[in-house]
């Protein structure tokens, strides 16, 4: 016999059947039993869980079936008729030109006259330290007196470096996540450049520090945005974990870790406390202590229906996996919202597919004993049918307000490479490297929604400005 899940299921479902009715079993061999049939059902419905019917990332589940892509537009593969292709060009003024002569000798026998030539080119770039200069005029008063021109403001030392340097260091660390080993290597071997680990983290507490103003403006502009997207995922410092608080849109994003994850940090971070607009979220419950409009996000949704349709066999949640993926998709048609008529229709087909759910998926029976104290525990499926039930509001708010999406990606998104930073160095080393790391990824993922690319953004921050969305 090949088991799959569903034979599990109805062999400790039967199992349960026949140890309530068997009456001449020990109370100590019943509990014992008891909690190994708990305990293989934990374990089963731990194992169900994959990348599509819960929020496990995809590399967490190595026996995903990996579907491809079909070519549903019956376009042919490459770049369509219309786009905005990128390519190499020619330029009118090389840097370097190599004249190549015919060998005459290889030439049959005859008289030859110059007729031009043709010209091909190849684009390189060469990397090499350069150094400026500064030289202050002295000059000496007839009493001595000594005065020196002033140099500029960020020629702070005798020698030190400049700020592409600097920028370029901050790039590969925070944004390319490079460790500052490997990027030590890289000055050395490729621009010629010795580059200590103690200056990179130099480099990038200098950008942090003059990014204070940017976070201020950032979690600002957030409190008064339309919408904003919230989330937290753990990280880990020296071996602790802590929780990485994100809150973003389509404009700003900012990070902040704390030790909690809850509330109480929350409101010492400030933001999503004093968010005007929609708080869109995956409905973990401290959200909702803010008197905001909340949004739930849909897409936590899709995979939770999709375990109770597969898992738990609801026919319900297929339904209304079903009536979430066209409504995204006529929301999409309209525009981004639905009109008055087209929302009472979405509304009365919501409240008939929760009446059906109520009638295949009921309230668990309140116990005989009355001493039993607590209260019934539900099923995963009937937890996520209430939430459909008293949070309507919040599950079809992207119908009624073009500012707020089908789901809380942005977040995810916003958040997803501080997970690969993870992966990659394992931990932050210090409290202070991972405030560094937010601030910083912070204010490079802002400018990208910006259009301004992370090499303008850290080239501006070194010298000594921000960029003018920001002070704007």
């Amino acid at each position: 016999m090949t088991l799959n899940n569903d034979n599990i299921k109805e062999t400790i479902n039967s199992a349960k059947s026949l140890l309530a009715k068997e009456k001449n079993i020990s109370p100590a061999l019943r509990s014992v039993i008891q909690l190994l049939l708990t305990f293989m059902q934990a374990m089963l419905e731990r194992i169900s869980l994959n990348c599509k019917n819960s929020s496990k990332p995809p590399s967490s589940d190595p026996n995903r079936i990996k579907s491809t892509q079909k070519n549903t537009t019956k376009k042919k593969p490459g770049g369509q008729t219309g786009r905005t292709g990128k390519q190499l060009k020619p330029v009118s003024n090389p840097d370097k030109i190599k004249w190549i002569k015919l060998d005459r000798r290889t030439l049959p026998k005859g008289d030859y006259a110059e007729s031009g030539f043709e010209t091909r080119q190849v684009i390189d770039f060469e990397v090499s330290i350069f150094v400026t200069e500064y030289r202050a005029q002295v000059l000496v008063k007839s009493d001595g007196k000594r005065y020196v021109a002033p140099f500029p403001k960020y020629v702070k030392r005798p020698i030190q470096y400049g700020s592409k340097a600097k920028a370029s260091a901050v790039y590969l660390s925070q944004f390319q996540l490079m460790p500052y080993g490997r990027i030590v290597d890289y000055f050395s071997e490729h621009m010629g450049l010795n580059v200590s680990q103690g200056s990179l983290f130099n480099f990038n507490k200098e950008a942090y520090i003059a990014l204070e103003r940017f976070e201020t403006i950032a979690k600002r502009k957030l409190t008064e945005s339309a919408c904003v997207h919230a989330d937290e995922t753990g990280i880990n410092i020296k071996g602790k974990q802590v929780w990485l608080h994100t809150a973003c849109n389509d404009k700003w994003t900012h990070f902040y870790p704390h030790a909690r994850r809850g509330s109480n940090a929350m409101d010492e971070i400030g933001v999503v406390p004093k968010v005007t607009g929609v708080l869109c979220h995956d409905h973990w419950k401290p959200y909702y202590k803010y008197a905001c409009k909340h949004a739930l996000c849909n897409a936590h949704h899709l995979r939770e229906l999709e375990w109770a349709a597969t898992e738990d066999q609801q026919s319900w949640a297929l339904d209304m996996k079903k009536f979430l993926s066209r409504l995204n998709e006529k929301v999409a048609e309209a525009g981004g919202k639905l009109n008055e008529k087209q929302q009472a229709q979405c509304r009365k087909s919501y409240k008939t597919l929760i009446k059906k759910a109520q009638v295949e998926c009921p309230p668990p029976d309140r116990p005989d004993k009355t001493n039993k104290q607590g209260r019934p525990k539900k099923s995963k499926s009937r937890n996520l049918l209430e939430r459909f039930i008293h949070f309507e509001n919040d599950v079809l708010r992207f119908t009624e307000d073009e500012n707020v999406p089908f789901t809380n990606n942005q977040g995810e998104n916003d958040l997803r490479m501080t997970k690969v930073q993870q992966k990659i160095s394992g931990c932050f080393r210090s409290e202070e490297g991972a405030y560094i790391f937010c601030r910083i990824r912070a204010y490079l993922i802002t400018c990208r929604k910006h259009d301004i690319g992370t090499t303008e953004a850290l080239a501006i921050l070194f010298n000594g400005k921000l960029p003018n969305f920001v002070t704007e």
